[in-house]
């Protein structure tokens, strides 16, 4: 963390006297925008917007520390730009090409130099910045982030600031609505003197829930006081087709709508011509999780929100036993294009969650030799345990063993786990060999049953063939 603070220290130094000028300028004027979404607003379902009619897209929001900790890195076999958790090699930000003029990305911040550290990461990979102060969860509100910002102006306004004066991108916020009119509007008339390119505005208070009507009065109102563009939101619960978008802007009087929970359950609310039928809509979306190697627990939730009641249905149940990309894709009739992109990727190299190892995103561990290096394993198998491929405790790895040992009167098994950082490698010694899967988990106990697993196949108590239908081997 004292790169972080040598960093930020520098952007201090470098700040105050600086002053850059916009260069790319996103025009905010009558624009259908996807709005920030909590674990929706991923790439797959910003392309897909996209592709549907949404002129600009927003990421979900995205927490200063989090991106402080990651490394920028080009993915040459997905065509992406990724920003990378150095602890465990999740993707923190994907972005690609094809959205790189529409994409903004929201951050959760409160402090300005942080907020500013962040954007110049990211300012050549994106369209705009936007700075979350409407959020009204706990989690952003103790942190002083989201809605607790409507309560600090100064605050806010020193953020806001300090980005438009040092970014070449445009920077906007979004803000929910006080119940007194006049306070609304003094706050936006204030933020909007640090020289955003536009505001959106949702039309609840920070107590509000989406049972509560939508203050489209206020929103109007506040369209009518500023210079800027406002950005409407708040409008999903009367929003049931492409119509009612348009109708929605109207009442509001705002330049321009952003849309949340009516394009979390049916993207193609963005379609001029039409929605789609639910079923083409969640293979579009799984199309594009498959294309840009979406996490299989990303893909799951989004699908989820799509679904809704239809969960409840056979193949909906059927749904949320899945745990892999493949078998959320068998059910929609697309894993074998799923197996066939994952194996493509996988020949031309691509790092993958399974394939990041606690060395491979920091150059310094490099050359360092970790505690594993020195086990002295017989056997290691690249092979990946999946919970959902064993639907009772004996069929586990561990219990295999445990049922092989005491067949054949040999000691139990012994698991070392190894830990470095967020990620997990366990040896398993059985009779006196060892045994690993080259991959490292999130857990400690999924690391045991991927060694347990190398066991098992080593051994001949799991069929290499099944794993590989199973999708624990790509091959």
């Amino acid at each position: 963390m004292r790169g972080i603070y040598y960093y930020l220290n520098t952007f201090t130094k470098m700040t105050k006297s600086s002053g850059i000028q916009c260069e790319k300028s996103l025009n905010y004027e009558n624009k259908l925008i996807l709005a920030p979404m909590v674990r929706v607003g991923t790439l797959p379902m910003r392309l897909l917007a996209l592709d549907y009619g949404a002129d600009i897209v927003y990421s979900e929001e995205l927490i200063d520390w989090k991106f402080m900790k990651s490394v920028r890195r080009i993915n040459d076999v997905l065509g992406t730009v990724d920003f990378l958790d150095l602890s465990d090699g999740t993707v923190v930000f994907r972005t690609c090409e094809k959205e790189k003029d529409k994409v903004v990305v929201q951050l959760g911040t409160c402090d300005a130099q942080r907020a500013l550290f962040v954007a110049k990461l990211i300012e050549n990979d994106v369209a705009g910045i936007d700075i979350n102060m409407g959020c009204p969860k706990e989690f952003s509100l103790k942190g002083g982030m989201g809605a607790a910002l409507l309560y600090h102006p100064e605050k806010a306004k020193s953020i806001l600031s300090m980005l438009v004066q040092n970014l070449k991108i445009p920077v906007t916020c979004k803000i929910r609505v006080f119940d007194n009119v006049h306070d609304t509007l003094n706050l936006v008339k204030d933020l909007a003197t640090t020289g955003i390119s536009a505001i959106a505005v949702h039309g609840r208070t920070k107590t509000e829930r989406p049972q509560h009507p939508n203050r489209c009065t206020t929103i109007k109102r506040i369209a009518e006081s500023l210079d800027i563009p406002v950005i409407a939101n708040g409008g999903s619960r009367e929003i049931d087709r492409y119509s009612d978008i348009l109708k929605f802007k109207e009442e509001c009087g705002s330049s321009s709508v952003m849309i949340a929970r009516a394009a979390e359950t049916n993207c193609s609310i963005f379609r001029r011509h039409g929605m789609k039928d639910l079923e083409n809509v969640i293979k579009d979306y799984l199309k594009y999780a498959v294309d840009y190697d979406n996490s299989p627990s990303n893909t799951k939730y989004c699908v989820q929100n799509m679904l809704r009641e239809l969960q409840e249905t056979p193949r909906g149940k059927k749904f949320l036993e899945c745990q892999t990309l493949e078998q959320i894709c068998a059910i929609w009739n697309l894993g074998d294009y799923c197996r066939k992109k994952q194996l493509e990727y996988q020949s031309k190299g691509i790092l993958g969650r399974r394939e990041v190892t606690p060395d491979m995103l920091d150059p310094k561990r490099k050359r360092q030799k970790t505690d594993i290096d020195d086990e002295g394993i017989h056997v290691t198998m690249k092979c990946a345990f999946i919970r959902v491929n064993y639907p009772v405790d004996p069929d586990l790895p561990k219990s295999k063993l445990i049922a092989y040992c005491g067949k054949n009167k040999f000691l139990l098994p012994k698991y070392k786990v190894f830990n470095e950082d967020k990620l997990f490698r366990a040896v398993v010694t059985l009779n006196g060999k060892k045994y690993s899967s080259s991959y490292w988990e999130k857990n400690k106990r999924f690391a045991e049953q991927g060694a347990a697993l190398a066991a098992c196949v080593s051994l001949g108590l799991i069929d290499r063939e099944k794993l590989i239908e199973d999708g624990s081997i790509l091959e």
